[in-house]
């Protein structure tokens, strides 16, 4: 069954929480997030209320994914670029899906909805996103129309020597025919 996706839904206490769950289940399976496991909520948390607090400046809009159920099965967050020479590109932050439906294709399902979300906002010509080396990822993102247009070898440091790059790659989006 495929996932139904909502931009900026209404962020009440109990979307924070399964946003704060999610990002907690993710990490704790080995994802990469911007943590390292294992986390608790406690750790997360900080990081989750930058995230609302860009989306309440406007700063930022929130890709959410529902399963059959309406729990939240996946996320992303688009981040307007502020700079003047660069407001043509989003950045696509906290890509997530939950353990339970990975291998079903929502990533896909994700990426797609990030695009057509990203399509809508006024300007914006293409997306930008950055991984963590050493697990694939990349390869995942090429398959879904992403191009590797950067890397900054072991500029992300998980553990004492192990060392990962940081992958930079773009989207850009369907032009629409005139």
């Amino acid at each position: 069954m495929a996932l139904s996706f909502e931009l900026d839904p209404a962020t009440t206490p109990a979307l924070r929480d399964e946003l704060l769950d999610l990002w907690v289940d993710v990490t704790n399976a080995g994802g990469s997030v911007g943590f390292v496991p294992p986390v608790a909520r406690d750790d997360i948390r900080p990081e989750l209320l930058k995230h609302l607090v860009a989306m309440v400046e406007g700063r930022t809009r929130l890709l959410v994914g529902r399963d059959e159920d309406g729990t939240v099965a996946a996320t992303a967050f688009l981040t307007h670029n502020t700079h003047r020479l660069m407001r043509h590109w989003v950045w696509l932050y906290t890509v997530m899906v939950h353990p339970r439906h990975q291998g079903k294709g929502y990533g896909r399902d994700l990426l797609a909805a990030a695009e057509d979300a990203a399509s809508g906002l006024d300007g914006v010509e293409a997306i930008r996103l950055t991984c963590r080396g050493g697990l694939g990822l990349e390869n995942f993102y090429a398959s879904c129309g992403y191009k590797e247009v950067g890397r900054v070898p072991e500029a992300i440091r998980v553990a004492p020597g192990d060392d990962r790059d940081d992958i930079t790659m773009l989207r850009p989006l369907p032009r629409l025919a005139a």
